[in-house]
């Protein structure tokens, strides 16, 4: 993508570097790390600092929100994920779709050894603790929030466990310990943080959103025209720019101002809710990269 029309977008949190001293703090508690992705861009919604600081623990990614991702990308990436160390599953946390499977993939797979383990010794039915881990808007309380139900209540006070984290106890067999939402100190890479803005993981008030927006349809008519044609009933071809098919979306649905001028900005919104919230179809942003490593044990 070309970034030149937009400015850096960086990130400075303060409580990154906190985040990483509960983690590596946190990390000696817990069985297994599940670490929650966006399905439609696994690899922009993942802080690239996590592996080095889940490092020696057995993972488990799971794709949030695959009702909104390309079915074939999202096998792709489930792949991708299992080929470089880390088991996967797509799930949706809002729906609960898929996540029936989290917990048997943890215990007959990520966990295999450890639970055959606790047979041998005895310690059948002995507590999982998994530490829940993702940037934040990718879906950390809906995963929480559908697993533990009302159930989601703090177990007592533990040692290491800072106030700020919360154990959850999903039953007798299960606990989550949730950390906060971990970002990196800045986007190194500018094209992960334009995707993070199209999917809204990043506020829409500190971007250009005409300019988002012409940098998504220009994606789309390149990676699904079909999606575009399908739901705005407008052509066009290799020639279009962004703006070009901005103006033709909003043309299509009648948003004029006066002078006979097309309401960009109004097409611009549209354009993005109706993306974020499916109706453009499944769509993905980014595809695995054939040869980088991601998930190192």
């Amino acid at each position: 993508m070309d970034n030149t029309e937009m400015r850096q977008i960086q990130w400075f949190p303060g409580h990154m570097a906190k985040t990483r001293r509960l983690i590596a703090a946190n990390l000696k508690l817990v069985d297994a790390v599940t670490e929650i992705v966006d399905a439609r861009a696994p690899l922009s919604s993942r802080n690239p600092e996590m592996d080095s600081m889940t490092k020696g623990k057995p993972r488990i990614v799971l794709l949030n929100k695959s009702d909104l991702a390309d079915e074939n990308a999202t096998g792709m990436w489930i792949n991708y994920f299992k080929n470089n160390g880390a088991e996967a599953l797509a799930v949706d946390c809002k729906s609960g779709k898929g996540l029936k499977n989290l917990l048997p993939t943890i215990k007959k797979s990520v966990l295999r050894e450890l639970m055959e383990k606790r047979e041998r010794s005895g310690m059948v039915g002995a507590a999982v603790r998994l530490m829940i881990v993702g940037i934040p808007n990718v879906g950390k309380s809906s995963l929480i929030n559908r697993m533990a139900g009302s159930k989601r209540t703090k177990v007592e006070d533990r040692p290491g466990v800072t106030r700020t984290k919360q154990w959850v106890k999903l039953d007798n067999n299960t606990e989550l310990l949730d950390m906060p939402g971990v970002l990196w100190p800045k986007f190194e890479d500018q094209d992960a943080a334009i995707r993070l803005a199209f999917t809204g993981a990043i506020s829409d008030d500190i971007l250009d959103i005409e300019t988002l927006a012409m940098k998504l349809l220009s994606y789309l008519a390149e990676n699904y025209p079909q999606s575009l044609r399908e739901r705005y009933k407008i052509e066009f071809d290799d020639n279009d720019s962004g703006l070009s098919l901005l103006e033709k979306v909003g043309k299509k649905r009648g948003m004029m101002i006066s002078g006979g001028e097309i309401n960009t900005e109004r097409a611009a919104i549209t354009v993005l809710d109706e993306f974020r919230s499916g109706k453009l179809g499944r769509i993905t942003l980014e595809l695995p990269p054939k040869k980088e490593h991601v998930c190192q044990e």
